[in-house]
């Protein structure tokens, strides 16, 4: 019997920084499995970048690419890309505002070229998990190619980098009405602000949803964790929620629970309290 279903996003949640999983981390999940919990990851990463050393703890399944695939016990239960025509449509209404992009596809990961030296240069707000991770990225040399280099086959979605929050204000005016805008933690005196869009209907939620239906399984018997804005609708759609206490504000304002730190095995310690292991 199923007891629950577990949802934890990896950066800022399961991990830290881009470090490997740590050995309580990796015991939480084994140990809740054997215990007859089904354990997922859900992240905005596509499945190019999830590494071998996160795989190999053994979940039952995942969603990625912020709820654009989705797989249970190797079933690929459903993966959808946006049209090359609506990706180049993003690329122009953002480049005309002066926001650099990166192009998640299921071939790789793409970025204009100004994007890497803005990174570089970016000092993030400690609860901003996806600027520190794409910050890592060019760090450890994970392979991130040129721009053009994409193949125009269509993509999972497009995160931003700009230096102006009016900017990209400007480009919800035009792509809010099909895309949720998730704008990543920043400081007031930031020079670097991050975000992603995800389109309407597509999202970790529904991601959830979808492995519910496949297990039988009713939403308020799930639990997800998370840290950052592209884990609000997985949140929401959550039996019970819970925010790392690296989270931003607003996603902790929404939660059931907060748990400790990434870097403090949160996770761990919030599966125990919850009786999980």
């Amino acid at each position: 019997m199923i007891k629950k279903l577990i949802f934890l996003d990896i950066d800022g949640t399961l991990i830290h920084a881009m470090k490997a999983p740590s050995g309580l981390a990796t015991e939480a999940v084994r140990r809740a499995r054997l215990n007859g919990y089904k354990v997922f990851l859900c992240t905005g990463r596509n499945t190019a970048i999830i590494g071998e050393d996160i795989r190999k703890i053994g979940f039952d399944g995942m969603i990625a690419s912020a709820g654009a695939y989705v797989e249970v016990e190797k079933k690929v239960l459903f993966d959808q890309i946006l049209a090359e025509e609506t990706i180049q449509e993003c690329l122009a209404v953002f480049h005309a505002n002066g926001i650099y992009c990166r192009i998640e596809s299921p071939e790789g990961i793409y970025t204009d070229p100004q994007m890497e030296a803005l990174l570089k240069e970016a000092q993030p707000d400690r609860t901003n998990s996806e600027l520190i991770r794409m910050q890592r990225e060019i760090e450890a040399g994970i392979p991130i190619l040129p721009y053009d280099r994409y193949p125009g086959n269509g993509a999972y979605k497009i995160c931003f980098t700009g230096t102006s929050l009016q900017s990209i204000e400007n480009t919800q005016k035009v792509l809010g009405n099909r895309f949720i805008y998730a704008v990543h933690p920043y400081a007031d005196s930031s020079t670097c602000l991050n975000g992603e869009i995800i389109p309407k209907g597509i999202d970790k939620g529904r991601g959830m949803e979808m492995i519910c239906r496949y297990y039988g399984v009713d939403l308020k018997d799930t639990v997800a964790f998370g840290d950052s804005m592209n884990d609000r609708e997985m949140m929401r759609a959550a039996g019970i929620s819970i925010a790392m206490g690296n989270a931003c504000e607003e996603l902790k304002r929404m939660a059931d629970r907060i748990c400790g730190n990434a870097w403090e095995d949160g996770v761990y310690y919030e599966f125990r309290s919850l009786g999980f292991i």
